[in-house]
């Protein structure tokens, strides 16, 4: 009689372990798939430019540890050997430093054109325009030197379709802010 006691015991015991078992892994598995991805996750969000920050045509906002203003958004129409129906877009930054440490604040510059549907384009040097000599890219800015309280022409190059110049609008990232960016609005918006 205790054998037949203790048998049922420890069945029930197992029983109990089992179902325990089962509901930690109710647990587990979605908190190992979450430690798994974070990183990806991480990576995914500090890569892209996700949430912009507006800012209004003719006024400055600080990102990556400067004021930036939007000076400038034209079209360089009459080029020649272009793509057809394409745009060579020049957009014109002034930005005042304030943290001039730029090879890190300002790493992974972009410079970008974003239309009303969200499409996206990255400045270019398949178009070469004539700059003046105190002008100069995002990219090549990082190394210019800059201190605080300087103040930097920059200018970005795009080509983008035609259709595309009706609702376009000039953003620059900067590794610093992501996944935020800026988002300049024009003078009629």
């Amino acid at each position: 009689m205790t054998a037949q006691v203790l048998d049922r015991e420890s069945g029930t015991s197992e029983r109990k372990w089992r179902r325990r078992g089962l509901w930690s892994l109710v647990l587990l598995i979605p908190l190992s798939l979450a430690i798994e991805s974070y990183d990806s996750v991480k990576a995914l969000l500090g890569d892209n430019d996700l949430f912009p920050r507006r800012v209004a045509w003719g006024e400055s906002a600080r990102f990556g540890g400067s004021d930036w203003k939007l000076t400038d958004l034209r079209g360089a129409f009459g080029m020649s050997k272009l793509p057809p129906d394409s745009v060579p877009v020049l957009a014109d930054f002034q930005v005042k430093i304030g943290d001039p440490d730029l090879q890190r604040r300002w790493l992974g510059c972009k410079a970008m054109l974003i239309d009303k549907d969200g499409r996206r384009w990255l400045s270019t040097s398949v178009v070469s325009l004539k700059t003046p000599d105190n002008v100069q890219t995002c990219t090549s800015a990082i190394f210019s030197g800059a201190k605080s309280g300087d103040t930097l022409n920059l200018r970005e190059t795009f080509l983008v379709p035609k259709e595309a110049t009706k609702s376009i609008r000039p953003a620059v990232g900067v590794a610093s802010e992501r996944p935020h960016f800026l988002l300049f609005q024009l003078e009629k918006d």
